[in-house]
């Protein structure tokens, strides 16, 4: 569970969605692969811009459900180009809901997704070092 005093990061989100009636289950809850998808697609954007091309998801590590999501809930997702390699870069996202009328927010989910920049070949291709800090 995630911890109270916890507070979203500064930076804009990535990514930032109302969570609707047609993202549940029978059951009336947010599918994990709804949220799954748009931590993709926020850590996509990241990997996109850094390699200047197009770049693929080969893994996510870490991926833990700490609370729901609700219809209505706003869900902000951050993501954070945190290394790397050759032809890869290693994203950390975070997903964090918000419910419409309230001030609070509380992480939902993280993890790292790796990405592989490719060219128009489909095969893999170089990125850029991260500059020295």
């Amino acid at each position: 569970m995630a911890k109270i005093d916890e507070q979203p990061p500064v930076e804009s989100p990535a990514v930032r969605v109302i969570a609707m009636p047609a993202d549940t289950n029978p059951h009336g809850d947010i599918f994990g692969g709804w949220l799954m998808s748009l931590m993709d697609s926020a850590a996509g954007s990241v990997a996109a811009r850094y390699s200047h091309g197009r770049a693929v998801t080969i893994a996510v590590e870490g991926m833990t459900f700490h609370r729901p999501v609700i219809v209505g809930d706003e869900v902000s997702v951050f993501a954070t180009l945190k290394s790397v390699g050759r032809t890869s870069m290693k994203i950390d996202v975070e997903a964090w809901r918000r419910a419409r009328h309230d001030d609070r927010s509380y992480r939902v989910t993280q993890a790292t997704f790796t990405f592989v920049a490719i060219g128009e070949d489909r095969q893999p291709r170089s990125v850029p070092p991260l500059p020295a800090q």
